[in-house]
């Protein structure tokens, strides 16, 4: 049931989408400065229509961690395919020799890297994701969108079906998802990888929220990520 608490934190999401948009275009500043570090290289990739500073948050803490961490300006507002969004990803890490990459996504991104890690990383660059409200099982919401872009991560679309019938990289995945997601009826719940419920509410805020960080420095400190 959703309480009047609930849906003040729904509005709240939609207030941190639009600020977040808004700050990206007037503050345009570069991602070269988290580029230095010694662990693990992080790969960022956004949602649908978000840029890489929906994440800069994950960027901040992990960059003082001391990962580097990259990002795809290619990628823009992120509207191509998943196939093809995954191609243009795969070809940077190829193109730097990335290895070890540990991949943060929001939403649309997890599906991205999910694609990655089960088509395109021939050489296994790839070491885990962290998927953030990712639709998994893609979002029945989207069967009545206005534009394809959109409608792609219907559950019946070819590419969403072939994912979510993958479960056998489900093992390198931690999936983290808020406990109402407005973007997601189905949640992200996915089997065979480990699954963490945040106390959230929301399909955006929760990226800039300490529970969520604290989150992503527990599973990367985790034993599994030192193997």
């Amino acid at each position: 049931m959703i309480t009047a608490r609930d849906l003040g934190a729904l509005a709240a999401d939609r207030l941190y989408q639009a600020r977040t948009q808004l700050g990206h275009l007037l503050r345009r500043r570069a991602a070269d400065r988290y580029r230095g570090g010694d662990r693990e290289p992080v790969l960022l990739l956004p949602g649908v229509y978000e840029t890489w500073h929906f994440l800069r948050p994950v960027a901040n803490r992990l960059h003082a961690l001391g990962h580097p961490i990259h990002v795809l300006t290619d990628l823009g507002y992120n509207r191509m395919t998943i196939a093809d969004s995954a191609a243009l990803a795969q070809r940077y890490l190829d193109d730097r020799d990335l290895r070890r990459v540990i991949i943060i996504a929001h939403s649309k991104g997890g599906l991205i890297a999910k694609h990655m890690m089960m088509i395109d990383d021939v050489t296994g660059r790839i070491d885990r994701l962290i998927a953030v409200n990712s639709p998994f099982d893609g979002s029945k919401l989207a069967r009545y969108a206005p534009v394809a872009t959109l409608r792609a991560f219907s559950p019946t679309d070819t590419t969403v079906k072939t994912l979510a019938e993958n479960l056998e990289t489900n093992s390198r995945i931690t999936s983290l998802y808020s406990r109402l997601d407005p973007l997601i009826p189905g949640g992200s719940r996915l089997d065979g990888a480990t699954n963490v419920e945040l106390s959230m509410v929301g399909h955006f805020r929760p990226l800039g929220s300490r529970e969520l960080l604290d989150e992503i420095e527990r599973v990367l400190a985790s034993p599994e990520a030192k193997e």
